[in-house]
């Protein structure tokens, strides 16, 4: 499940950017990126509030990822159609309504993931990384197919076929989610608005540690999709400076790129040590230097004699993506009621891959398009993409600095959100 789920998303995350460039729609990339995030705010949400007490998650799914798949294809169809003259509309509203469904899939499928854990006795901090690697597997995979298939002799990183690529996958796994272990439904009695709607997770933010913690969750996802619409883009941009025009990593921009979930897939297996080690909190700072270091290597190298700075970039990138994303993800788990479970997840996507992502895809288009698109010569677009990761860098360092200094988590996770009552049994640090 794991594999498939994240093979969706590789087929072009990191490399639709170097097809929309192709066909004049460069300075519209971040608008691809920014509703990923913009309806993050609100699908997981409400995706999450079905499956704890409507239709049970697996079945969620599955019906998720069929809406998905289908509109991608459409959108591939689409681009087939218009050859060389692709507007921007068509593409962006068959592309919206396919993320859209495919978004709230990430927390289900972790919700689906925990649940069958739980089910087989298992702990989840110990048992769920080595099972998430095969989604940074799954990513992996699919990026390399992107990468490496020729379409009429092109790669097929700069064509729309990465789009059904992606369908593919995601009609795959509607199939496939059906046979995954049931996942009961909350049938109990609403006793209020909050939870005849489902919103009971919305009271976590009544806890300060963990209104912090959402608070910075945000602040630290406004970097989560920065590389992953601008990273192949900019290494591709190279080919147009004649000094590095023949160098195997401008030419072979998702492939480069793909060290990063190789890294990713090494940094899962350090979570539930660092964890226990560290804590949430200093798990966290190591993922927020991490983001420093992944956009500062990107401002400093190229691909030709500072490729190796493109490489250190990729491999920081393991440790600022899974200690966030998977180790946050863990934290609230621990931290809310299992009848709120699919709820919580969301919440937690909608502050990063959310209103995060959303305001920091739009505000990284806004840098990147003057610094970088506004330029004529390739010389000179080299040099703004140099200056935009700069100011990224910057702003990953001051959100550090900040968390640091305010968040706090000195007590042991509860299991329920209305109960003081702690299991030690399944406390996370």
């Amino acid at each position: 499940m794991n594999f498939l789920e994240f093979a969706v998303w590789g087929a072009y995350l990191t490399s639709l950017g170097i097809y929309l460039a192709s066909v004049g729609l460069g300075d519209k990339i971040y608008w691809f990126y920014t509703v990923q995030g913009i309806v993050s705010i609100f699908m997981p949400a409400i995706v999450g509030i079905i499956a704890d007490r409507w239709i049970q998650a697996q079945r969620m799914l599955s019906l998720c990822h069929l809406i998905a798949g289908v509109f991608m294809a459409a959108a591939t169809y689409y681009c087939y159609s218009a050859g060389d003259q692709v507007e921007f509309g068509p593409l962006f509203l068959l592309y919206t309504i396919s993320v859209a469904f495919f978004m709230p899939t990430i927390g289900l499928a972790n919700s689906v993931a925990y649940t069958a854990l739980n089910k087989a006795g298992l702990d989840t901090v110990k048992h769920f990384p080595p099972i998430r690697v095969f989604g940074t597997v799954g990513f992996i995979a699919s990026m390399l197919l992107t990468n490496f298939l020729p379409v009429d002799g092109v790669s097929m990183q700069k064509t729309y076929f990465q789009l059904l690529s992606s369908g593919l996958f995601s009609i795959i796994l509607a199939a496939y989610a059906l046979s995954m272990p049931s996942c009961p439904t909350s049938k109990a009695a609403s006793t209020s608005l909050v939870d005849a709607f489902g919103l009971r997770a919305f009271t976590l933010f009544k806890e300060k540690k963990m209104a912090i913690f959402f608070i910075f969750a945000m602040f630290l996802g406004v970097s989560l999709q920065i590389t992953n619409g601008y990273g192949t883009t900019f290494i591709n941009a190279f080919e147009s400076v004649a000094e590095y025009a023949d160098s195997w990593g401008a030419q072979n921009a998702t492939a480069l790129i793909s060290l990063s979930q190789m890294s990713e897939t090494l940094c899962i297996l350090l979570i539930p040590f660092c964890l226990k080690r560290f804590g949430i909190k200093g798990v966290m700072m190591i993922a927020m230097i991490g983001w420093v270091l992944r956009f500062g290597f990107f401002g400093i190298g190229n691909p030709g004699s500072g490729v190796w700075l493109f490489v250190l970039s990729m491999i920081v990138y393991g440790v600022a993506f899974d200690f966030f994303n998977i180790s946050g993800s863990l934290y609230v788990d621990k931290q809310t009621d299992p009848s709120m479970r699919s709820s919580a997840q969301g919440l937690f996507m909608l502050m990063t891959n959310g209103i995060g992502a959303t305001f920091g895809t739009l505000a990284a288009g806004q840098v990147v398009n003057h610094y970088v698109y506004s330029q004529t010569s390739p010389e000179a677009q080299i040099s703004g993409w140099h200056t935009s990761w700069y100011i990224f860098a910057a702003y990953a360092l001051a959100v550090a600095i900040l968390f640091w200094l305010i968040f706090r988590d000195d007590e042991k996770p509860r299991v329920t959100v209305d109960s003081a009552i702690t299991d030690d049994s399944n406390s996370l640090i």
